[in-house]
């Protein structure tokens, strides 16, 4: 059985992003000073809810925040918000977060995992590793091979 690690353990970093109002939705902004768990413009994956859904984190256009434009159900919905619904505007409504309110965000694998909750909420989450190789380098194998 896997571990599962509750989102006030030891070993999970919490960040406070703030929701923002967009012309086609929400989006979570991440401080500057808190960019260093997160990799910008890889997929990652995001725990909302006890479901694994998935994110691109990228950088904002001006200053050093960082934001999420959407989450999705698929890694394809994440990669081109065209193939997808993005499922953030709907959470933050059931949690009756409004704009310029806090979101927070755990760091369960940095550059790979998180978790998404309310302030003053307590997630659990189930300990996972990112992959060893990325699927470019796996390609590479290949054709080396």
């Amino acid at each position: 059985m896997a571990d599962r690690l509750s989102s006030d353990h030891p070993s999970i970093r919490t960040v406070r992003a703030t929701l923002s109002e967009t012309t086609t939705g929400v989006r979570l902004e991440i401080p500057g000073e808190e960019s260093d768990g997160f990799s910008v413009d890889e997929l990652v994956r995001i725990t909302i809810e006890g479901t694994e859904r998935f994110a691109q984190i990228e950088r904002a256009l001006t200053g050093d925040e960082l934001t999420i434009e959407g989450i999705y159900e698929t890694a394809e919905g994440a990669r081109d918000p065209r193939e997808g619904t993005d499922i953030l505007p709907d959470w933050c409504g059931d949690h009756t977060v409004r704009d310029g309110g806090s979101i927070l965000i755990d760091i369960i694998e940095p550059g790979f995992a998180y978790g998404l909750r309310s302030p003053g909420e307590t997630n659990y989450y189930d300990a996972s590793e990112p992959p060893k190789s990325s699927l470019s380098d796996i390609a590479n194998d290949i054709e080396e091979s």
